[in-house]
């Protein structure tokens, strides 16, 4: 059974760490003075505000402050400012023996993805595609919310991950399958393959999604896994949003899915509301998940905190 962080509770502190590419000044200003309107106590990362070119610090400098969070008795959720590129920079520097004694909620998308995947595979640790700092300020929707405060402060279980009303959820692939669910986002993946922090599909359900990348980019980057046997292995697949995803020589997302993925076979839902869309579904990394493509579910089969 994987390991789950503490419940989140009203005044817990929120330690902010940047973790890959720098972010602005004034957007992390207003992110972090959201979460204090919100009630959190806010501590920062040494490198939070950090910036060289397009990362914000050295690898051992960001992936220093992510083991100070994890360290911190008081810090019960790790927010990163953004993802952007060069996460995966900081895994050979973390000490996943002290991160498994110490569990707390990470959250973030994008390139964060790839760390959390790491957490489940090295410190069995659940961890929460969702929100990132910069997505704390009045232009977020409420949806995005309470996703995330809903499956991070309640105990119980089962629970259903639904889209806002307006968007279905669409099943491609007839299937019901159970087990453990990894992913995030489908480029910061391709960058992992071939190393030891390459993700794990062996009897998982796999969540893909991308943004801003043409569709024939997102074939090549869907046959790149698929040479690497990711699909050969995995139970399921859901596919997210392919957000600002341009259409190419005739082809839409739509198209690459039904022409690719379909033909594999497995159970295969598609349109979760996830990552770089305007909606953020909360998927939790690691926690065990129904995925029903016959009526259409997707139901977390345990808690994912811990009283």
């Amino acid at each position: 059974m994987a390991t789950k962080p503490g419940q989140l509770k009203a005044g817990d502190t929120v330690g902010i760490v940047t973790l890959g590419s720098p972010l602005g000044a004034s957007v992390i200003n207003e992110g972090i003075q959201t979460l204090r309107n919100m009630g959190f106590n806010v501590i920062l990362g040494d490198y939070v505000y950090s910036s060289n070119g397009f990362l914000a610090a050295t690898a051992q400098q960001r992936a220093s402050d992510l083991m100070k969070m994890f360290a911190k008795k008081e810090v019960k959720w790790i927010l990163p400012t953004r993802g952007g590129v060069g996460v995966s920079d900081i895994l050979p520097f973390l000490d996943f023996s002290l991160i498994a004694r110490n569990p707390k909620i990470v959250s973030g998308y994008s390139d964060i993805t790839v760390l959390q995947n790491v957490l489940f595979e090295y410190a069995y640790l659940i961890s929460f595609q969702s929100l990132l700092l910069l997505d704390f300020n009045t232009r977020t929707p409420a949806y995005n919310f309470n996703q995330f405060f809903a499956a991070t402060s309640t105990v119980t279980a089962p629970w259903g991950i639904y889209n806002p009303p307006e968007i279905p959820l669409v099943s491609k692939v007839p299937g019901n399958v159970t087990g453990p669910i990894v992913g995030g986002n489908l480029t910061s993946f391709i960058g992992t393959l071939g190393t030891s922090f390459e993700i794990n599909t062996a009897g998982k359900i796999i969540v893909l999604e991308e943004t801003h990348e043409p569709v024939n980019t997102v074939y090549r980057y869907l046959q790149h896994l698929f040479l690497a046997k990711k699909f050969d292995d995995c139970i399921g697949i859901i596919m997210g949003d392919c957000t600002k995803c341009e259409a190419a020589y005739g082809k839409t997302y739509d198209d690459i899915i039904n022409e690719f993925l379909v033909p594999l076979g497995k159970p295969l839902m598609t349109n979760l509301a996830t990552a770089h869309g305007t909606y953020k579904a909360t998927v939790p990394i690691g926690a065990t998940l129904n995925l029903n493509t016959y009526n259409n579910t997707l139901t977390v089969m345990e808690p994912v905190v811990s009283p």
